[in-house]
């Protein structure tokens, strides 16, 4: 056979494998790469040379700057914003606002960074408000294909037809011109998802589908008799604690006061330094009558002015949290003695209490006579600490952690410890992106290491972060694209199809152009589509005696309604796992959408471009 009849059945084989849904979509790809190798239509530098392609390194940093927000809270506050502006009951209020902020960071930073930092913010709102993540990811994504129409920065194929535009003579696109067809096909997309989404999406999750942890704090206190009566107070310059040792605090004057741990006021973490100094924080349990005349005695201030004394709201917050642990058999700590407000060895965590099946200790008047209790298989103590400690000393084989720290800090954390400088980083590799002045790979790349260097994330949560699922499938995916334009077949599909249509006017021209675009582009990249299109487009336009620009931007709009298939971009890769979608629920939505970008391509773009 010849190579396009290679390229072709490996195509077609490809997508039955695809429809057919039994095999891992990795494994489809990767065969799919190795099909085109061993057929002798690519090298074997070229048929996985697609992992290597600067949109794969670009999609993979992006997951880690993702995460760098979701891991400090950024992405909770979001959702906290999108939660309460939509409401908990309102499916259109909450889909307006999803799709219209994705849509505008689109704009910005392109459809791969803007799903990429908005997914796990629809996830954990899908979760938080009981509904099925299906229905909400792929409007999601969608939209923001929709929305890459509003600038020339939307996606690259927005700058191709731009300087195509100005090759060609009839000069480019400004910035915001494409805004004018944009804005129209984001209203259709918005409405058609809208009226009929609900219908045409399944109802279902992803296989993986994180717990929802807003209310984490006020269960564990709860559950450990800690919901109120626990007081966080700061030591004033002229308390008398100031100078003093940690074994000098007596509350022997004090009946119903116990002073369960004294913390570092710039680390909130457990006092490491032999004396109390100002700004230090005394961890207080009691009534609220007794904790007022003590602080106000030794001059000591309420953290909250208001000292309402809720536990989740002093022991839970941006500095430090909770964290539940059990102790399995066999461990270490079996046999040792342990008591509310001791500090762990590491000097960094703090006991606030212990339970054996269910049943609390009672702790005395101070934690000198608060007793102890020699810890046994199956107990459980609430630890408190930074999210740093919590993070770095729960890695313990001698207790097994009832919920991560660290999945409780990204959802239950708004704006929490490094929030603003990963927003920094957001916004300097949006400019980098926007501005274009380095490329899409090292905008991306830049921010990833931004997030590693500053703390907010370590190597290996580098590692964790990035959904290896999709930058394999786009990376195996990629060479497809080569092997077509290689072996000339995405050329003669378009000739032929431009001869077929060409004597019928323009208007035929532009709908020819459109299906030929549209089908291209549910199998390879968009990119690739258009640098295919174009060139034959603009020959049309040319040879025809009209302008090329309707051409051009009507071949931008085609590119863009890429809906048919997981495999049409990486950004519908990206929720499919999330989502729990099949290889067929993508057309379902996808068809009514495409109608409507063809109607947009084909009859409004040469209204507002003339031939």
């Amino acid at each position: 056979m010849s190579p396009i009849a290679y390229t072709a059945t490996i195509i077609a084989v490809a997508v039955v494998l695809f429809v057919w849904n039994k095999l891992p979509v990795v494994l489809v790809a990767m065969l799919t790469a190795l099909a085109l190798w061993a057929s002798g239509v690519l090298t074997i530098g070229q048929a996985l040379g697609g992992f290597g392609d600067p949109a794969v390194i670009f999609i993979a940093s992006l997951f880690v700057v993702s995460s760098g927000l979701e891991v400090t809270g950024v992405t909770a506050w979001a959702g906290q914003l999108l939660i309460r502006g939509a409401g908990e009951e309102s499916r259109t209020r909450l889909l307006l606002l999803t799709m219209a902020l994705v849509s505008l960071l689109t704009a910005l930073i392109s459809v791969n960074g803007a799903v990429a930092a908005l997914l796990p913010v629809v996830v954990v709102i899908a979760v938080r408000l009981r509904r099925n993540s299906s229905q909400l990811l792929m409007p999601l994504v969608f939209s923001a294909h929709a929305g890459s129409m509003l600038a020339l920065t939307g996606t690259p194929v927005n700058v191709l037809v731009s300087e195509a535009g100005i090759d060609a003579g009839a000069g480019g696109f400004g910035f915001f011109e494409f805004a004018l067809v944009g804005i129209p096909l984001l209203a259709g997309t918005m409405a058609i998802i809208i009226l009929f989404g609900k219908q045409l999406l399944p109802e279902r999750n992803g296989a993986t589908m994180p717990a929802d942890f807003s209310h984490h704090a006020k269960t564990l206190v709860e559950q450990y008799g800690l919901a109120s009566g626990i007081y966080q107070m700061r030591v004033r310059a002229s308390s008398p604690f100031v100078g003093l040792a940690p074994a000098g605090v007596d509350l022997l004057a004090h009946q119903g006061l116990q002073l369960v741990a004294i913390q570092e006021g710039e680390t909130a973490g457990p006092l490491r330094r032999p004396h109390i100094a100002e700004g230090d924080h005394l961890l207080l349990r009691g009534e609220p009558d007794v904790a007022a005349a003590f602080a106000a005695a030794m001059h000591l201030a309420f953290r909250d002015e208001k000292a309402t004394g809720h536990g989740e709201e002093t022991l839970f917050n941006r500095s430090s949290g909770l964290a539940e642990v059990v102790i399995p058999p066999r461990s270490g700590l079996i046999g040792e003695t342990v008591f509310p407000g001791m500090v762990t060895d590491s000097g960094d965590l703090i006991i606030l209490a212990i339970q054996r099946a269910g049943a609390a200790i009672a702790p005395g008047s101070s934690t000198k006579d608060a007793g102890g209790i020699a810890l046994q298989a199956g107990d459980t103590m609430l630890l408190q600490g930074t999210w740093k400690a919590l993070d770095v000393h729960l890695n313990d084989p001698d207790v097994l952690v009832v919920n991560s720290p660290e999945l409780v800090r990204r959802q239950a954390v708004p704006m929490g410890p490094g929030a603003r400088q990963a927003v920094m980083i957001l916004i300097a590799m949006v400019l980098l992106l926007a501005t274009g002045i380095v490329p899409p790979a090292v905008a991306g790349l830049v921010a990833a290491g931004a997030i590693i260097l500053s703390g907010i994330m370590s190597v290996e949560q580098a590692y964790r972060a990035v959904g290896w699922t999709t930058v394999i499938l786009v990376g195996a995916m990629m060479p497809l694209s080569t092997a077509m334009v290689q072996t000339g077949a995405a050329k003669l599909m378009a000739e032929h199809l431009v001869n077929l249509v060409g004597d019928a006017g323009p208007v035929a021209l532009l709908a020819g152009l459109f299906i030929l675009t549209a089908i291209m582009g549910q199998l390879i990249s968009n990119t690739a589509t258009a640098l295919i299109v174009i060139p034959i487009g603009v020959a049309a336009a040319t040879a025809m005696g009209i302008s090329p620009r309707p051409v051009l931007m009507s071949t931008a709009v085609a590119a863009a309604a890429a809906f048919l298939t997981p495999i049409a971009t990486p950004t519908n890769l990206m929720v499919m796992g999330p989502g729990g979608y099949a290889f067929n629920d993508y057309w379902k939505l996808g068809l009514p959408l495409l109608i409507w970008f063809f109607v947009v391509s084909v009859f409004i773009v040469p209204l507002i471009w003339r031939f």
